[in-house]
């Protein structure tokens, strides 16, 4: 069922659970999908004892990959028109992400949304912006 222009107000949200105690097993499935095999992502020795990192932590395009489905599951395939992002916090193993779509505007069949991606803690993981065509 598509996004209708005039069901959407400035202020309405629309959230997902995007991932629930993410596993370094999707962490490493995301490597070999994107062929980003940096070791901060894969290699727990380097990641600790070189980089000085608690443990590996997850690409940030897999946590907009994530997002980006948050953002089709809410305005529909094909619809998306922009998307950008920041990402503000590493996302760890053991992490539960959660997202937000929130409406900043609605005109000439566009809505403009505001995005964040939170973990479990509140703390914002990513944040940016999107916009989608809409009926």
């Amino acid at each position: 069922m598509a996004l209708k222009a005039s069901e959407l107000s400035v202020g309405d949200t629309y959230s997902e659970c995007l991932v629930e105690d993410l596993k370094r097993t999707q962490i490493v499935q995301y490597a070999g999908a994107s062929g980003d095999y940096n070791p901060l992502h894969t290699d727990e020795i380097f990641t600790t004892k070189v980089a000085g990192y608690p443990t590996v932590f997850a690409h940030g395009m897999l946590t907009m990959g994530m997002t980006g489905r948050m953002l089709t599951n809410y305005v529909g395939d094909g619809r998306l028109t922009k998307y950008g992002v920041r990402f503000t916090n590493q996302v760890w193993p053991g992490d539960t992400l959660n997202s937000t779509a929130t409406v900043e505007s609605v005109e000439d069949g566009i809505v403009k949304l505001k995005v964040e991606t939170t973990n479990q803690d509140g703390t914002v993981v990513l944040s940016g912006y999107a916009e989608a065509r809409v009926d």
